[in-house]
């Protein structure tokens, strides 16, 4: 169970670097892409972030147990590229053109309860109260956010444009998590390569304005650590604790990019601004202290994924114990058990409400029983040995 434990924690760390890296972007990329064709910007982007991950998959020992494993999902990593490395920078591009930087940091935060929404809605993930009213929290900030920076001068379209980059990274989310499974590294070259070169040519077709050499080396440097490797952890934060817990970790991007922001010299929005602050940062709290557990089955299967050893779900002998994440061919068998845990991709079972199936009730009673059992069994035990 302390195995379970430090996954979730590991999970949760990835997630808040991913937060960091990708939070400070966004004031930066005000400055950087002034000037720039929105769609020149976009690419020089996304071109940093595909060759900083082509590079450290250079860099790591080949071994057989990096396979390609994008084949099968192509055409879902190029619906990822477009919406993720195509409309979603250009729409904040455009939009931190008519906003100040840190409105529109904090209202990249509306990516939480749009991605916990979609992830119910269409993954089925569990949603309970408290995350529910995390998601509400954080719209609401966004909502007092959104009336206080129209009073002070952002545009109503600033506001859509990136609120609408918010919602096309959120599409992206959900279409990522069935690729969180696979080799991050793969995925963000993959991604990137693809959305510089789509990108590239829209701003080809446009005549967009090229950059100087310093905008255009801001740019692929910021494409390099706020969505390169900010992606990369993303991906195996997702991987380990699910699209919608780890959607409500990013959403403390906003706040470090706020703080960058002010640091630039974005203007004070009045006191309706550390109120949705507030607000925003209450959402995240009250999600990042869910406790998801009960009892659960885990049926027979054989499968191909990325993971490791650290889990609590992978005890399968190797010749060799491998020292990172891998990918093989290997087999789960059948068990019941109760700890906390996620929506990763050994937990993608039913909840609720009368939702879960014949199979996982009993599944769960079974579990319960044998609780039962080892507690009385514990209790013989201390009896025994104070007779």
């Amino acid at each position: 169970m302390r195995t379970h434990a430090g996954q979730l924690q590991r999970g949760i760390t990835f997630a808040g670097l991913a937060a960091l890296l990708f939070g400070v972007t966004a004031p930066l990329l005000k400055r950087a892409s002034a000037g720039v064709g929105t769609f020149f910007a976009g690419s020089l982007v996304y071109l940093g972030a595909a060759l900083t991950a082509a590079l450290i998959a250079s860099l790591r020992a080949p071994s057989p147990q990096h396979p390609a494993v994008l084949r099968g999902s192509r055409g879902r990593l190029g619906l990822v590229a477009l919406l993720g490395a195509v409309i979603a920078p250009a729409l904040l591009v455009a939009g931190l053109r008519r906003t100040d930087g840190a409105t529109a940091s904090l209202l990249l935060a509306l990516e939480a309860p749009f991605t916990i929404g979609l992830a119910r809605v269409l993954l089925r993930e569990f949603v309970g109260a408290r995350v529910t009213a995390a998601a509400l929290l954080i719209t609401v900030g966004a909502a007092v956010l959104v009336g206080t920076s129209l009073a002070s001068g952002s545009t109503v379209l600033g506001v859509g444009l990136v609120s609408g980059a918010a919602l096309a990274w959120s599409l992206d989310n959900l279409l990522s998590r069935a690729l969180a499974d696979l080799d991050p590294l793969q995925v963000v070259s993959a991604k990137g390569f693809l959305g510089a070169a789509m990108s590239g040519v829209v701003a080809a077709a446009a005549r967009d304005v090229a950059p100087p050499l310093a905008n255009a080396l801001a740019l692929l440097l910021l494409g390099a650590f706020g969505y390169g490797v900010s992606l990369q952890l993303y991906l195996r934060a997702q991987h380990i604790v699910g699209a919608a817990r780890t959607a409500s970790i990013f959403a403390t991007a906003p706040f470090f990019g706020v703080a960058v922001a002010f640091i630039a010299g974005s203007p004070w929005l009045g006191v309706a601004f550390p109120v949705a602050a507030v607000l925003i940062a209450a959402g995240v709290a009250l999600h990042l202290s869910e406790r998801h557990e009960h009892p659960h089955r885990h049926d027979a299967i054989d499968h191909e994924h990325m993971h490791d050893h650290d889990d609590g779900h992978h005890g399968h002998a190797h010749d060799m114990m491998p020292r990172a994440p891998h990918s093989h061919r290997h087999s789960h068998a059948a068990m019941s058990h109760a700890h906390a845990h996620s929506e990763d991709l050994h937990h993608r079972h039913q909840h609720g409400s009368g939702g879960e199936t014949k199979a996982e009730e009993k599944a769960e009673e079974k579990a319960e029983e044998k609780a039962e059992e080892k507690a009385e069994e514990k209790a013989h035990e201390k009896m025994h040995r104070h007779t």
